[in-house]
């Protein structure tokens, strides 16, 4: 007696690793859509992020709502568009800041800043900050280089905000940005 065994497929004997394959390339264009990996560079941050750290940074995050005070963005530098740059917003589109006697003001208000090193030692003139751009500084006031220095940074320049840092180990967190809820 004769046994009849059903006809094997094979046509496509890697359907099933195609099929992982192309569903590992769709998450893989997802993540780099959404998120990006960048690491702090230089003390500007301090105290809030340390020479070393790496960091997640969400591109998806203004999606839906602009950057808003007291986030820690990160961003194409105006000067050489290679180069990503962290700090943090501290004025937005149609404000006014100053900086004068160690303070910000935005709008002629003193701003609340716990998460800075040490109050500034230099004056800034108000200034008006356009639509479409960002007036930001790093933590560490007197130790970078940045709007005081060189202008706001324009929308289109911003990568992200800046959302978890993984490394090292010991500082793995969740980024220290700052709501202000008068916003």
């Amino acid at each position: 007696m004769e046994t009849e065994f059903p006809e094997k497929r094979t046509r496509f004997p890697f359907r099933g690793i195609l099929i992982t394959l192309v569903i590992a390339l769709i998450i893989f264009l997802v993540a780099q859509a959404m998120m990006q990996s960048v690491k702090v560079v230089g003390a500007s941050m301090e105290p809030s992020l340390h020479n070393g750290q790496y960091l997640v940074v969400s591109k998806a995050a203004y999606w839906f709502h602009p950057p808003r005070r007291g986030d820690i963005i990160v961003f194409h530098s105006t000067q050489n568009q290679d180069q990503d740059i962290i700090k943090r917003v501290i004025a937005t589109p149609g404000e006014t800041v100053e900086i004068r006697e160690g303070k910000v003001y935005i709008n002629g208000s003193p701003l609340d800043e716990p998460y800075i090193a040490e109050e500034p030692y230099y004056n800034l003139p108000p200034q008006d900050v356009p639509e479409d751009s960002y007036f930001v500084l790093g933590d560490n006031r007197n130790h970078s280089s940045d709007s005081h220095v060189w202008g706001v940074v324009p929308e289109g320049n911003i990568v992200g905000k800046a959302w978890i840092c993984y490394w090292p180990p010991s500082e793995w967190q969740s980024v220290p940005n700052h709501s202000y809820d008068d916003d």
